[in-house]
């Protein structure tokens, strides 16, 4: 199979689908892999390096889409890919199509094969292809709300750990998944004093035997959530339906209980966020105030540290990619029931439930497809 690598073109966007490491896996198993001219190099990747592992370089994004079979690629693709994207061409990435009818519609129209990283899930109900790029977001979460707390960020201008004598910040963490567990495990280490809300009584059992001793566990409702955030300084969005698009646990109506300086983290934004007033930002442009609030919502923040980030998401997503070159995408996927979960749009055809509800689209179901 052919399989391509395109520059990613997102806003600040420095990981690439595939390191030089996977490449020589797929060289290996007797594919072709093309690599578009200084697709890695905000990894720390020159061309040089996926030369030696037997890649072609390529001149631009166009020749990659019209020789590849397969893409792999980190984001999901921009207006200037759709029409780059031809039938029965496997797209392999993160799509998050929930919060995007305009890149579902294209896919739709594109009769491409759109597996979703995001939507691969195993029996545990695990997101495994997700899973590193939910860590690298949530340390990132705590990270990005201790500098955006700083009064020069129009933050609060609290540390979060305090020092002797001085109480630390208060960090609400919402959803204790990956995300969750990871930023609240940094904001602790930096000394913040953390509460975790999630409506699995069995997933607060665990955290709260893991997790230190400065954070503590809370059932999610509506009141607790309404009571706790009235002496938040930092908090962290971190709620995933797989698949569907988030749900919006603090409401514009609820800002105004919020202290002025109040920095909102939403790493939900993907799925449309899980604050009422959420709306993607860049890297380049992170923030924006409403009502004295402070808002992060940059859609792709482990873009920012690509070095680990696209280390990470090849270590995850190599095998089962491996599989759809080796096998092709239906004998792949019917053999592999958490990589036929990844199954978005086929054809055509929406094949995921959650994204036709999310839009009102028609759902096929996978068993006419198998």
């Amino acid at each position: 199979m052919i399989v391509g690598v395109p520059k990613e073109i997102k806003n600040n966007e420095f990981r690439v689908g595939m390191t030089p490491s996977g490449v020589n896996s797929f060289i290996n198993n007797g594919h072709t892999v093309l690599i578009q001219k200084d697709a890695g190099l905000g990894s720390g990747y020159k061309d040089s390096d996926y030369s030696l592992v037997g890649a072609e370089i390529c001149d631009s994004i166009e020749e990659i889409y019209s020789k590849s079979e397969m893409i792999v690629k980190v984001k999901e693709p921009l207006k200037s890919e759709y029409p780059l994207i031809k039938e029965n061409q496997i797209v392999y990435t993160y799509f998050h199509f929930a919060s995007s009818e305009e890149l579902t519609n294209a896919m739709i129209e594109s009769n491409s094969i759109c597996i979703a990283y995001e939507t691969v899930q195993n029996k545990d109900l695990s997101l495994p292809l997700l899973t590193p790029m939910s860590e690298v977001a949530g340390r990132m979460a705590a990270q990005q709300g201790a500098k955006f707390l700083e009064k020069p960020q129009n933050g609060f201008g609290i540390l979060l750990g305090g020092v002797p004598g001085v109480k630390p910040a208060n960090v609400i963490v919402l959803g204790g998944g990956v995300v969750g567990s990871e930023a609240a495990k940094m904001a602790a280490g930096l000394g913040a004093n953390v509460t975790i809300f999630d409506i699995n009584l069995d997933r607060l059992r665990y955290l709260d035997d893991v997790m230190p001793k400065n954070v503590s566990t809370q059932f999610s409702s509506h009141y607790n959530i309404v009571q706790a955030i009235k002496s938040a300084h930092l908090i962290i969005g971190a709620v995933l339906i797989p698949g569907a698009k988030a749900p919006n646990l603090i409401t514009k109506a609820m800002l105004k209980d919020l202290q002025p300086g109040t920095v909102l983290v939403d790493v939900a934004v993907d799925q449309g966020g899980c604050f009422e007033t959420t709306h993607p930002t860049t890297h380049q442009d992170p923030t924006y105030i409403i009502d004295d609030v402070l808002h992060y919502s940059v859609a792709n923040m482990p873009g920012a540290v690509p070095a680990t980030s696209t280390e990470a998401l090849t270590n995850a997503t190599i095998k089962q990619g491996l599989d759809l070159a080796n096998k092709g995408w239906k004998n792949a996927c019917k053999e592999d029931e958490s990589l036929k979960l990844g199954l978005n749009v086929i054809n055509g055809k929406v094949v995921y439930k959650a994204i036709a509800d999310a839009f009102n689209l028609k759902y096929s179901s996978l068993n006419e497809l198998f």
